[in-house]
């Protein structure tokens, strides 16, 4: 058995794990978990430092110097040629230089949603929820969507018996409103912001469930409860400050999911329509008959918002499409270690 080293590295916090691997009856390795460890991102100057950390308490834990073989690290950020600057942490990271300084014959860097997908094929069936069966199709496609910070989008395509992962840029095509509603929430956002365009990203995200909520207060349609009006507020007097003391995002969901803020509640329900649509839009473009896979901390953490029938309703809800739409597998990963796990695999195949 080999040794493997994963990271789920981003702005705020980086998971790292320690895994034996070997080779199994299927073509995905069997992975054995051997210490894992959570880090504060922004208290590192580099990864380097923080790997070392790891390593020597590693070592405590197991009784033995762990070597890693090979080393995979998903990061929130695009990767270019085995490089990249965390979208927010002023760090820059070249996978030769890991190499080098770390002592690891092979580091590669994926993108975290990339490392989503690389994590698909290693879950286990505790590690969904399916909201629609459909008529799954072994060698179809994959899709993946996940609201979270912003909205990512990808796919998987079968070779063989194995998949290849593809990361997109789909959370920035344009949003497209379907009612007088998501109209007049174009144009609030069109105005509040001074741009001549708005992404999807921009309403299916963490972002956008603020946004939403702001433009139907704004609107005065539905009355704020105060003590979620105190949250948000303190949020908008702390705009342009690194760090904030409000996630307001949470602040609505939580107050949603209570059935306590009628407001709050609306919001919930307008965003899981549009993330539904969303998710309808990518399921056309790649008819994903092996599944789509709706990843990001939102859906997890608002299970009952996303079983309503509000996001699948809204997702099949294509016209003539209708049929092919009801033919899509879909599911809501539950496992937060996804990336993680998708890294692991990753440094597997190294």
């Amino acid at each position: 058995m080999t040794q493997r080293l994963a990271g789920d590295t981003g702005g705020t916090k980086t998971v790292l794990m320690l895994t034996e691997a070997e080779p199994s009856a299927s073509h995905l390795p069997r992975l054995t978990p051997l210490y894992e460890a959570r880090y504060v991102s922004a208290e590192y100057p580099d990864l380097v430092p923080m790997v070392r950390q790891f390593l020597k308490s590693a070592e405590a834990q197991l009784g033995y110097v762990p070597a890693p073989e090979t080393a995979c690290f998903s990061i929130a950020g695009p990767v270019v040629q085995n490089t990249c600057t965390l979208t927010n942490l002023s760090w820059l990271l070249d996978g030769t230089r890991l190499q080098r300084d770390l002592g690891i014959a092979q580091v590669q860097l994926i993108n975290d949603f990339v490392a989503v997908g690389h994590g698909i094929p290693g879950l286990a069936e505790t590690d969904i929820y399916t909201i629609q069966t459909g008529e799954p199709q072994a060698d179809a496609p994959i899709a993946i969507i996940g609201a979270g910070t912003g909205l990512g989008e990808g796919f998987l395509i079968r070779e063989g018996d194995r998949y290849r992962v593809f990361g997109t840029e789909g959370g920035h095509t344009d949003f497209a409103p379907r009612s007088e509603v998501e109209f007049q929430l174009l144009k609030y956002l069109r105005d509040k912001l001074n741009v001549s365009r708005i992404s999807v990203e921009r309403v299916v995200s963490g972002m956008g469930i603020v946004a939403i909520y702001q433009f139907l207060r704004d609107r005065q349609a539905i009355a704020e409860s105060a003590d979620v009006a105190q949250a948000i507020r303190q949020w908008e007097r702390e705009a342009g400050l690194s760090e904030k003391s409000v996630d307001p995002a949470a602040v609505i969901a939580i107050a949603a999911t209570e059935q306590r803020d009628p407001l709050a509640k609306a919001t919930m329900e307008l965003f899981a329509d549009l993330y539904g649509a969303e998710a309808g839009n990518l399921a056309l473009k790649l008819l994903p008959y092996g599944g789509l896979y709706i990843a990001g901390g939102v859906a997890a953490k608002n299970l009952p918002l996303m079983k309503s029938g509000i996001f699948l309703n809204a997702m099949i809800n294509k016209g003539r499409m209708r049929a092919l739409m009801e033919r899509v597998p879909v599911h809501i990963i539950l496992n937060e270690k996804v990336g993680l796990i998708g890294a692991a695999l990753f440094a597997s195949t190294l």
